[in-house]
């Protein structure tokens, strides 16, 4: 239980309201702002106008899946009005309060270490990244069955990334019937795809491996679907990107080329908010509980 511990969740979108559901089933005091646009206040929280003297006595800060952007602004979509964390609100957090995203850009991370406060993504975690990766490869499925004119099953894939989103939807397409094809930069990646019966190869010979395919899947963060490897693709091809933003393809070049190209980062929010929020809510909880627990025994 987390009966007496405070907490102020700052924006975010729908993930956001499992969160409070669940903090509040568990008996934490939990104040949210950014919510002024719902037609009622989530049971077991106090909404409240956003102000620094929310922050004082604060025992863990809930920020959404992009904690703020580079200028401190935090996303919320139930609200009109603008939030900024700034440094005059980190100032009055107590040194032991924690401070959760689901992943932060340099601002937030810059804000914490100066005032020595403790930066969980939760994003980062191996447990949260595989549980999101379900609803991932849902969500890429999803587009892929929405913008060809062909059947998964028969179709022949590329994921490049053998990571967890990438085993993940190579294992869902094969599923679905496709020849996947995966490509990979570590050897034990080769030898785990190998094993289960997809088409490995190294990214390093991407190229080559381009001239027959259907959909192909990104999830490697940096510019891998270059100009070169768009120039081989066959006209039908679909690319899917889900790597973080820019991700890792070159759209100008593909738009250029009349082949389809999407970036669609954060697909567990998107197509499956409840279960990316009971994701996020679990791991959360579960740590907020443990630092609960280490404070008690004086760690």
């Amino acid at each position: 239980m987390l009966t007496g511990v405070q907490v102020l969740l700052i924006g975010g979108d729908a993930r956001q309201l499992e969160v409070i559901r669940k903090l509040a089933e568990l008996d934490a005091t939990v104040v949210i702002t950014g919510f002024d646009g719902l037609q009622s206040t989530p049971e077991g929280a106090v909404q409240a106008e956003y102000n620094e003297r929310l922050f004082d006595g604060v025992d863990a800060l809930v920020l959404p899946a992009v904690g703020t952007d580079d200028q401190g602004v935090i996303s919320a979509v139930f609200s009109d009005s603008k939030i900024r964390l700034e440094e005059r609100h980190m100032a009055r957090l107590p040194k032991h309060c924690k401070v959760y995203a689901g992943m932060a850009k340099p601002y937030l991370s810059d804000l914490c270490k100066q005032h020595q406060l403790e930066l969980v993504e939760l994003f980062e975690r191996d447990d949260v990244a595989i549980y999101n990766s379900i609803p991932t490869a849902e969500g890429a499925v999803m587009m892929a069955i929405q913008h060809t004119d062909i059947t998964i099953h028969g179709s022949t894939c590329m994921v490049l990334g053998f990571g967890r989103t990438g085993f993940t939807l190579a294992r869902t397409l094969k599923g679905l019937g496709a020849n996947v094809l995966v490509g990979v930069r570590k050897g034990e990646h080769f030898a785990r795809a190998l094993e289960m019966g997809f088409e490995p190869f190294y990214t390093s010979n991407l190229r080559q491996y381009t001239g027959n395919i259907d959909l192909l899947f990104n999830t490697i963060p940096t510019m891998i679907v270059t100009a070169q490897i768009i120039a081989n693709l066959p006209s039908r091809s679909v690319i899917i990107d889900l790597a973080s933003k820019p991700g890792g393809t070159d759209f100008r070049f593909a738009e250029k080329r009349a082949i389809k190209a999407m970036l669609a980062p954060g697909l567990p929010g998107i197509v499956a908010p409840r279960t990316a929020g009971r994701i996020i809510a679990d791991c959360l909880t579960q740590l907020i509980m443990d630092d609960l627990i280490n404070r008690g025994n004086g760690e």
